[in-house]
């Protein structure tokens, strides 16, 4: 059953006569493209805003929506490794954006390797896991599991704490000072350490997602000796840059951001023990003020973990297409919802559900505001331009404060 079918009668009138309306227009939903993009950017600088004329919109297409629109074999690392394709396919897309939603979506201007910082060692890194691309060009970089055991991961964490005694020298390459200097001197600032694959999903990845849940029957001691370590090393690295940055933990610029989709896996028992011990320290050197950013991306179905969530009192949050905007509300009152268009009716470009799911999601949140209606997950290859006017054509006829 789709959103449309618990819509109110008026509501079901709304989107019958906006989909009656673009198909009129052979296919292409009404929209004032000036209006829509000067009020958009009102909406944006704060969707909470008592002054903002319409909800904001946060489903701009992406890269990874080339290929469908322009007819052309998915190839996902040709786009990231052959940048003057990669410039010359976003070009094409873009100029069918331009003529479509108003806007140029996709960057084209090549990148200056003089102002590329060299390569760093990542989380993964410290706890010895292999990042691999696998499938080809329609594939996707996988992070390999690197403990099997209870065993084997209590000697990579003592491997990882013997590493966080002179971490500095481990992420850095040989090279780090001469190319500092030089890319200061440029204008360019230190990249800092600011957003991190969850606590959840990172340690999944570690050490395989069953061997972890049932870890927090069998040996409980070890299961939060790991979050311990993780939260240590999250904070120890952040430290490093922001150290190299010139910053001090007075001064160190703000806000926090997590992607945890497997964080559905785990009961709230279980969240509690391993990720609340990271999100409470995390959050409280970085994010310690009520307007610092507090976010979290987990597309998946772990309403179960709202009111955990809650505590943390979250600035912005993407969840899965199943929690629904009133539940998020209700425990993040503060939270800027990015959500809940379902990814896959997006990308299967149902009309009547892509309008009925800006409906039903603009009614919950008409009083209390603070909607950027974007997906609930990610944008996928298969979502169109036409679709993503008819969202933006939602907002516009339907989705305004008077």
């Amino acid at each position: 059953m789709g959103a449309y079918d618990n819509l109110t009668r008026d509501n079901r009138l709304k989107v019958d006569s906006l989909i009656a309306d673009t198909e009129a227009n052979a296919g292409m939903a009404p929209v004032d493209m000036d209006a829509f993009w000067r009020d958009q950017a009102v909406a944006r600088r704060n969707p909470f805003g008592m002054d903002i004329p319409q909800c904001c919109f946060g489903a701009n297409l992406t890269n990874e929506c080339v290929f469908a629109e322009l007819g052309m074999e998915e190839d996902y690392r040709r786009f990231q490794n052959d940048e003057p394709w990669a410039l010359e396919v976003s070009k094409r897309y873009n100029d069918i954006a331009e003529k479509t939603v108003g806007k140029r979506l996709l960057t084209e201007k090549p990148r200056d390797p003089q102002k590329r910082w060299p390569p760093v060692k990542q989380l993964h890194d410290l706890f010895e896991a292999k990042n691999v691309w696998e499938g080809g060009g329609n594939g996707s970089w996988w992070l390999h599991q690197s403990a099997d055991t209870p065993e084997e991961l209590s000697s990579l964490l003592d491997r990882v704490e013997k590493r966080l005694e002179n971490l500095r020298d481990f992420l850095l390459p040989e090279d780090w000072d001469s190319e500092k200097s030089r890319l200061l001197a440029m204008g360019e600032k230190v990249p800092l350490y600011r957003s991190q694959r969850g606590p959840c999903t990172f340690a999944c990845s570690i050490f395989g997602p069953e061997n972890l849940l049932l870890l927090y029957y069998d040996d409980e001691a070890l299961f939060r000796r790991f979050s311990d370590v993780l939260r240590r090393a999250i904070l120890a690295r952040a430290r490093v840059f922001d150290e190299e940055a010139g910053f001090t933990p007075e001064t160190t610029p703000r806000g926090w951001g997590w992607a945890d989709d497997n964080s559905c896996l785990f009961t709230p028992d279980m969240y509690e023990a391993f990720a609340m011990p990271i999100h409470r320290a995390v959050f409280g050197c970085y994010s310690p003020d009520a307007k610092d950013r507090r976010y979290q991306h987990s597309d998946s179905a772990m309403g179960h973990l709202l009111p955990l969530l809650g505590e943390l009192d979250m600035t912005g949050t993407n969840f899965g297409p199943t929690v629904s905007v009133s539940d998020i509300r209700r425990y993040c009152p503060n939270a800027v919802i990015d959500g809940q268009l379902a990814p896959f009716t997006y990308s299967r470009n149902d009309t009547v559900n892509i309008v009925s799911e800006f409906l039903r999601d603009f009614d919950l949140t008409r009083e209390t505001r603070g909607l950027n209606f974007a997906t609930a997950g990610s944008i996928n290859n298969g979502t169109r331009l036409t679709s993503m006017r008819l969202a933006m054509a939602a907002i516009q006829r339907y989705g305004r404060f008077e």
